[in-house]
């Protein structure tokens, strides 16, 4: 009777072993693929950065109008009213603070302003690995970079990860979501269930085991 129970548990706890080993990762939705990425994802508005190419449209003052790179200062120099702060500004904030002044000199102004060319997302996009890997690192994001892309950068695992308990840190815009990563199983077993395509700005964070 006692092998009996014995052999009882045994199974009981085989089954809940396996169980576990079959419970599926938390993963993105498919919908999150690259092709979908920008710093949209990352920010409710973008603020503008220094290097930031900008167009100016003054409507029906064309001789007021330009196009150039905000300066490293964080300013752009304008006809008529010299340096304007563009850094941390929105386009349109900083199209209404030119009207602002403008309007000194020019009766009723009408001002766009279009970026042309983002240098200053450089920085909110770079995809960030952190914990038991060979070198924590910052890397700047690639369209159709993988987490395993990104590992590699690192240096990979050291050996005190626990790398299938790897975590995918992501900001979206219903707030911040963690992705289970079965890091061991892609590397050792050739598993790629769980290596997701990155997005801009995303953490991953590899743990180290318990002993």
């Amino acid at each position: 009777m006692k092998n009996y129970y014995k052999a009882c548990c045994v199974a009981i706890l085989l089954a809940v072993i396996a169980g576990c080993a079959n419970t599926k990762p938390n993963l993105p939705p498919a919908a999150s693929a690259w092709k979908n990425a920008g710093p949209s994802v990352l920010v409710k508005s973008y603020k503008m950065a220094v290097s930031d190419q900008i167009d100016i449209n003054v409507w029906k003052n064309p001789e007021l109008s330009l196009s150039e790179p905000i300066r490293p200062d964080g300013k752009i120099s304008m006809p008529l009213i010299g340096d304007v702060r563009a850094v941390g500004l929105t386009p349109e904030e900083l199209a209404a603070k030119i009207e602002a002044k403008l309007a000194s000199y020019v009766k009723a102004p009408n001002v766009t302003v279009i970026l042309t060319s983002l240098q200053g997302h450089a920085f909110l996009s770079r995809i960030r690995v952190t914990g038991s890997v060979t070198q924590n690192i910052s890397m700047p994001y690639h369209q159709g970079m993988t987490v395993l892309d990104a590992i590699l950068e690192a240096g990979s695992v050291d050996l005190y990860a626990d790398a299938n308990n790897t975590k995918l840190h992501r900001r979206t815009k219903k707030g911040s979501a963690a992705y289970d990563i079965r890091l061991k199983d892609i590397m050792e077993e050739g598993d790629m269930t769980t290596n997701v395509t990155l997005m801009p700005g995303d953490i991953i964070s590899v743990p180290e085991r318990s002993f």
